[in-house]
């Protein structure tokens, strides 16, 4: 299939120019704050529209500071241990999720404490909506013909302008798919049961650790690391962690529940 070359510039106003990646990353948070707002209304939970603001005001900090560094320590540490200059300079490229979400969880947590807040209802209403902006960041990844995949002969292959003439996996739009589509379809069938505090966020760990270690089969790892641990590339080795917590977590939950009901069944009325 041929690649749509699109122009990651969508708009120039004299020196400054505004970014299809950028503008999906305000999609993203944009779209975060109103379902957030939607859901909280419907489960009448202890949050106004200032704390709600403010949440995703915290949260987007915590992605993108935390995206940066983490970039910076997990996958090119050498040249910004001699460069440390070039770690503020966001523009010239450089996120991590795992470290943006890092990030998140810190700066969520100081929300929370901040404003007398339950953690775990702050962590479940992030986690319900943060695949809408892993789904629009990825598209943005595509526009730039950035993260391409392995190269194959699969008849839905492109080339991308930085690829090679090779034709690749378009893994953007899997991860798009996987990440942003898929997962918050299971966070929303998952959001509609009854479910101990935590679940939501739990899912989420887990569920995108499983999608981003698949989705690593296609896609090209960075050719400053190639595969770090034989044929395991940087994103599945911190992604497995995420799975294991994610799955042991969600296992606590529901046997902590389950005791919670049994003394409340057998303690004197």
């Amino acid at each position: 299939m041929p690649y749509p070359h699109i122009d990651p510039v969508f708009l120039e106003l004299g020196p400054l120019q505004f970014r299809w990646y950028g503008l999906m990353y305000l999609i993203g948070l944009t779209a975060a704050y109103f379902l957030i707002k939607r859901t909280v209304a419907a489960k009448q939970l202890p949050l106004g529209p200032d704390q709600i603001y403010d949440m995703v005001v915290f949260a987007a900090f915590g992605v993108f500071l935390g995206g940066r560094l983490g970039y910076t320590l997990f996958y090119n540490f050498p040249y910004y241990s001699q460069h440390p200059e070039k770690i503020l300079a966001v523009w010239e490229g450089g996120m991590s999720f795992h470290g943006g979400l890092i990030g998140t969880m810190i700066a969520l947590v100081w929300f929370s404490k901040r404003r007398g807040i339950p953690v775990y209802t702050v962590a479940d209403l992030a986690a319900s909506v943060t695949p809408i902006g892993l789904g629009c960041g990825r598209m943005g990844n595509f526009i730039n013909g950035e993260l391409y995949g392995r190269a194959t002969d699969v008849d839905w292959c492109m080339v991308f302008p930085a690829g090679g003439p090779a034709c690749r996996h378009p893994s953007q739009l899997y991860e798009a798919s996987l990440e942003g589509v898929l997962l918050f379809t299971v966070l929303w069938l998952v959001g509609r049961r009854s479910t101990p505090p935590g679940t939501l966020c739990w899912t989420f760990i887990a569920g995108y650790g499983v999608c981003r270690m698949f989705v690593e089969l296609f896609r090209e790892p960075d050719l400053h690391l190639g595969f770090v641990l034989g044929p395991f590339s940087m994103g599945q080795i911190l992604s497995a962690p995420m799975v294991m917590l994610g799955v042991f977590m969600l296992v606590w939950g529901y046997h902590k529940r389950s005791l919670e009901q049994a003394r409340s069944i057998t303690s004197p009325q």
